[in-house]
């Protein structure tokens, strides 16, 4: 042990230099997967710490359009302290002919907040509103140019405004809000008479309990005792679940583009052992004739390996682990939720292990061919050819590779889509290898050309030592991940700049009574004569049963169930709506009054299920409504029109309290004075303008933007350092190439011609392979994972395959001047 160790660090401060790129090939491959992991693990472990926080309580139960009932708030007071809020949306302003803006509503009541505490800034006339008073986020302060003392309209009712909100220590809590917040009381609510039969509403009910631990058995006691009344619960392990799935989806597709860079830097570790191994080929034949077995050999470099290894998979574990801190203190207040600035050793020790067994499996060829280099190399050419490995090796790296797909499919959120991702990869990097053996095998059959550059060029693709295949799999790779990239950025970017479509309206209307339906079509008509409203009454209902199954006995929904989360907007109409086609069933006949029918989305059916002739079952406003499936259809989402997942057949569902939802189509000029107009007519009524949407779902595109650009800045880094190393490889082949060809009277620039014709036909081939490959995982991408439209510029994608060549070029030319620099008679001595 005492001497191989000896052995193993002395060669290393001699020579060690040449593992440079095993150390930085490691350090991209950990830092980028550490990074990511802990990156989501802090941001997930501040959601669980603060998950009473963020949810207001320990349980929480939401009913829509409707507020409990002394019964049901006599069985959420048994079970522990119960805070009421009851959210909506209205439009303020401070008076007739000003601008109105949407604001998120809550009413609360006298025990909220059960938990954290509800601060107003500075200035503020009271603690807290009660009655006609107000309080409001500085953003709506600010629209509006009010302080504390002014008074604002908000529906009927003018508000004194107490204070401007400092901290609302539930809001991340509410979900998605179009407006910012602002806060009265019940009273307050009830004052401003926007909740009417039929408004979009939601109670919610806060429940602290004395012992937080039982916090679902009594949600699920309580589900029980309220069969069929609409309600909806979760606890605060699942509060701001949502952000929380949002974070799992998002963090694993950046982990999965982790491990390909991973992937490609293992081929540059390859390459690195090969060209670090390649040069102690007389130090190996020197031991062996002193006497040193092919074991210790093999210990002495796996010893250096494992040694080096370690300062690379470190350095990126404590750049990964810093990865939370760095985000933070970068980009912190973007952030939907802090980090829980901490150290995650989960995803770290993931992200070692996986290195170490991309490292392992990457080296072990070159290690075997090292540790069966014969003592006779030291009276022959070392430029002997490569044999294919043992059996022995290949048993070996068939269990790494077992194991390393385990552990990524098995650390995983989504383990299907890690599974399919790892065995692509996989199967890219066997087609790959094939590809390159494919072109070695046709370029030493093609006949001899005149021309002496591309001759030199033809064989060192197929002469002995050649790096062909491992530079094909690593351009390939490199190549195909840069395209899949450029295809998911230049889709993002499409989806910020068209995020609004021509045909998309201006306005969303809720709230509307149908009494008022003229009175508001008069209101938009007077403000642009020109407008075009549909309108369509709605009403909220939640799916709680399908084919007999109540969704509350669910432990997991199904997988792209989304129609199941919460309460969704509801509508019935005797004609099939506007962009909406039926694509199994019959839509039932216009005058139809028999027992509810009901059509649904066709990806929502998939995901259940569900076909033409099943039954279902929504709660409306409490009442179990069942219904049986008459046809799915196909819905044009990009419109952004009013689109409904569920719609009734008229009839029963008719007798539901409702409203009416509109859509206002009229020229962008005409926004102010449509938003004047309805304001002074119908107070009650909420205008949404269809911008403000589009611009909070594109700043989080955008940010998803920002990350697949870092992540590809770390691919093409791990993809240089691949190229090095191939390079790096060749180094000594290249060296008497150079010095035999000078010596014959080729000039320096024909030997790097030569070469850089070489590495061009190689580049060349790979594009296209690369291109068709990169192109149907950006697809996938764009399309399954992020489902938004397929937009790809394939001017960015030729202009990323020209970069990517051209640094395939350069790196080539710039790793074969060392050996233009080699002295002959050196060289020469050598051989």
């Amino acid at each position: 042990m005492s001497i191989f160790w000896r052995l193993a660090l002395r060669d290393l401060r001699r020579g060690g230099r040449g593992l440079v790129l095993l150390v930085a090939c490691l350090f991209l491959g950990t830092a980028s997967l550490a990074g990511i992991g802990s990156l989501a693990a802090s941001m997930i472990a501040a959601l669980d710490a603060n998950g009473r926080q963020i949810l207001g309580g320990d349980v929480e139960f939401t009913v829509s359009q409707r507020r409990a009932t002394v019964a049901e708030l006599a069985a959420f007071a048994q079970a522990g302290r119960v805070s009421e809020t009851v959210a909506m949306r209205g439009m303020m302003s401070t008076g007739p002919g000003t601008p109105a803006m949407l604001v998120d509503l809550r009413g609360t009541d006298a025990a909220w907040p059960l938990v954290g505490r509800f601060r107003l800034a500075p200035g503020a006339l009271s603690g807290r509103p009660h009655g006609r008073e107000i309080a409001i986020a500085p953003a709506a302060a600010e629209r509006l140019r009010v302080k504390p003392g002014d008074r604002v309209r908000l529906g009927t009712t003018w508000l004194r405004v107490i204070g401007i909100i400092a901290d609302e220590p539930d809001r991340l809590g509410a979900g998605f809000t179009l407006g910012p917040p602002a806060l009265v009381d019940l009273a307050g609510l009830d004052a401003t008479a926007l909740v009417q039969p039929g408004s979009l509403y939601e109670s919610r009910y806060r429940i602290a309990l004395v012992q937080p631990a039982t916090a679902g058995a009594v949600r699920d006691r309580l589900l029980a005792r309220l069969p069929g009344a609409g309600w909806s619960a979760k606890t605060s392990d699942r509060a701001a679940g949502g952000l929380r799935r949002s974070i799992d989806q998002f963090g694993q597709f950046l982990l999965l583009v982790g491990l390909a860079a991973l992937a490609i830097a293992g081929v540059g570790v390859g390459s690195g052992v090969a060209a670090y191994l390649a040069g102690k080929t007389r130090i190996i034949a020197t031991l062996k004739v002193l006497g040193a077995t092919s074991r210790t050999i093999a210990a002495i470099f796996l010893a250096q390996l494992g040694m080096v290894a370690a300062i690379g998979i470190g350095g990126g574990l404590l750049v990964g682990a810093a990865v939370p801190w760095l985000v933070t203190a970068i980009v912190g207040a973007s952030l939907p939720v802090p980090p829980r600035l901490a150290l995650y050793p989960v995803p770290l020790a993931t992200a070692a292990l996986l290195a170490l067994l991309v490292a392992l499996l990457f080296a072990l060829p070159a290690l075997a061919r090292a540790r069966e280099v014969p003592a006779a190399t030291l009276l022959r050419d070392a430029l002997a050819t490569r044999r294919w490995p043992s059996t022995i090796v290949l048993a070996l790296m068939a269990v790494l590779v077992a194991a390393l797909v385990a552990l990524a499919v098995l650390t995983a959120s989504d383990r299907v889509l890690a599974l399919g991702f790892v065995g692509a990869v996989a199967a890219l990097i066997a087609v790959l290898w094939s590809i390159g053996l494919a072109i070695r095998l046709a370029a030493a059959k093609l006949p001899r050309s005149r021309m002496p550059l591309l001759r030199l060029a033809v064989a060192n693709l197929h002469r002995p030592g050649a790096q062909t295949d491992r530079l094909v799999v690593a351009l390939g790779l490199g190549f195909s991940l840069f395209v899949a990239l450029a295809v998911v950025d230049a889709s993002l970017s499409a989806e910020l700049r068209n995020a609004a479509p021509a045909k998309a309206p201006r306005f969303f209307a809720i709230d509307l009574q149908p009494d008022d339906a003229a009175t508001f079509a008069r209101a938009v008509r007077q403000a642009a004569p020109a407008a075009t409203i549909e309108a369509l009454p709605s009403l909220r209902g939640s799916i709680v049963a399908f084919r007999g199954h109540r969704v509350a006995d669910m432990k997991t929904l199904p997988e792209g169930a989304w129609v199941l989360r919460g309460d969704r907007t509801i509508t019935w109409s005797a004609k099939l709506p506007p962009r909406n086609a039926v694509v199994a069933g019959n839509w039932w006949p216009a005058d139809y009054r028999g027992p509810p029918l009901v059509s649904l989305e066709d990806k929502a059916a998939a995901a259940l299920g569900l076909k033409v002739g099943d039954s279902i079952t929504v709660s409306v406003l409490g009442v179990d409504v069942p219904a049986r499936i008459a046809a799915l259809r196909k819905i044009d989402w990009g419109g952004l029109g009013l689109n409904f997942a569920i719609v009734f057949s008229p009839g029963y569902i008719e007798e539901a309290p409702h409203g009416l939802l509109a859509s206002v189509y009229a020229p962008p000029a005409r926004d102010g004075a449509i938003m004047q107009s309805v304001g002074a007519a119908l107070p009650s009524v909420t205008l949404i303008r269809v911008g403000d949407v589009i611009g909070q779902i594109g700043a989080v595109l955008g940010q998803v933007a920002v990350a697949i650009r870092a992540a590809a800045a770390v691919t093409v880094a791990a993809g240089i350092a691949v190229l090095i190393g191939a390079v790096s490889a060749s180094g000594r082949e290249r060296r008497y190439d150079a010095v035999i060809l000078k010596l014959l009277g080729a000039s320096r620039r024909q030997v790097l011609g030569a070469q850089a014709l070489e590495y061009a036909l190689l580049a060349m081939m790979l594009v296209v392979v690369s291109l068709a490959v990169g192109t149907a995982a950006g697809w996938y991408v764009v399309t399954q994972v992020f489902e938004i439209g397929w937009a790809p510029r394939w001017d960015i994608v030729a202009a990323t395959l020209a970069t990517a060549v051209a640094m395939t070029l350069g790196m080539g030319i710039a790793g074969s001047l060392p050996a233009l620099r080699a002295k002959p008679a050196a060289a020469l001595r050598d051989l």
